[in-house]
């Protein structure tokens, strides 16, 4: 049994079967070190093993993933549940907002669905929130919420932009499973989309807007943009300038503010930093 020729015909019709593997060195190597120990007989159930492992089905997702699905779940449930109660608050203006929170509403409630299947068919159990579960004053923070528009934009951007740093921090964790690291990778953008939408929004209302601050569909620095300090976690880290160990600013000798460089990237916000901002709107 030639080996050599076995392995060369594969890799004409796979050249990235090394790759799967390791390298071509280390396949060869690691037969010939089994030569000496195993009868000519077993070795196509070493090869077996070697296909097995070069082009087995996808592994069952690890508790690691189920629990990262779970929590942007919780995240998605928080948001689902927000727009909810905006859209029914009836402080809302006809027409162009009217129509944009109600699709953000469907947005969310769509996400909802999507985890929760996608997490009962991986074998998991969803988590499941009712809108009792939930105090979007965050216990007093904002008492106004669903009676003062402004202050409803605000939250409902605040709770955006954490929404995208937090399926930023979570991506790592889900990279072993293409399928729901492109899931979301999809939710990701249309968070960031819901976001900048937002931002416009209370630009044009322009309550809560700090005197000065120029409002843009992306976070400049740390700047929420928005008239009170209770925001700020979601914020805070937005302002660096340096990515992958580059730093940004004037880069290949251009003119490259430092607001332009923080603008230019999204920074991930950890579990743990997401779980303190978000609990105070848990009852």
């Amino acid at each position: 049994m030639n080996l050599q020729n076995i392995l060369s015909e594969i890799e004409k019709t796979d050249p990235e079967v090394y790759d799967r593997l390791d390298t071509r060195r280390s396949v060869m190597k690691n037969f010939a070190k089994a030569s000496g120990k195993i009868a000519i007989a077993a070795i196509p159930f070493a090869l077996g093993s070697m296909f097995q492992k070069a082009y087995s089905s996808p592994t069952a997702p690890t508790d690691i993933v189920l629990d990262t699905l779970n929590f942007a779940l919780t995240l998605e449930y928080l948001e689902a549940n927000f727009y909810i109660k905006a859209v029914a608050s009836g402080i809302i203006p006809g027409g162009a907002d009217i129509s944009a929170l109600t699709v953000i509403r469907d947005h969310e409630n769509a996400h909802v669905n999507f985890l929760k299947t996608a997490i009962t068919a991986a074998g998991g159990t969803p988590v499941s929130f009712t809108a009792s579960s939930f105090d979007f004053t965050a216990h007093g923070t904002f008492p106004t919420v669903f009676s003062d528009y402004g202050v409803l934009l605000a939250v409902a951007q605040t709770f955006e932009d954490t929404g995208v740093r937090a399926y930023k921090g979570q991506a790592p964790n889900l990279m072993t499973n293409n399928d729901y690291l492109t899931a979301a990778l999809q939710i990701h953008s249309v968070e960031a989309r819901h976001a900048a939408h937002l931002r416009e929004m209370r630009k044009a209302n322009g309550a809560l807007v700090p005197a000065g601050i120029n409002l843009k569909p992306w976070i400049t620095l740390n700047q929420s943009g928005i008239a009170t300090s209770a925001v700020q976690a979601s914020y805070n880290g937005e302002e660096n300038v340096a990515q992958g160990g580059v730093t940004i600013t004037n880069i290949g000798g251009q003119a490259i503010s430092l607001a332009a460089a923080s603008e230019s990237f999204d920074e991930p916000l950890t579990k743990d930093q997401v779980t303190a901002i978000v609990t105070p709107f848990f009852a």
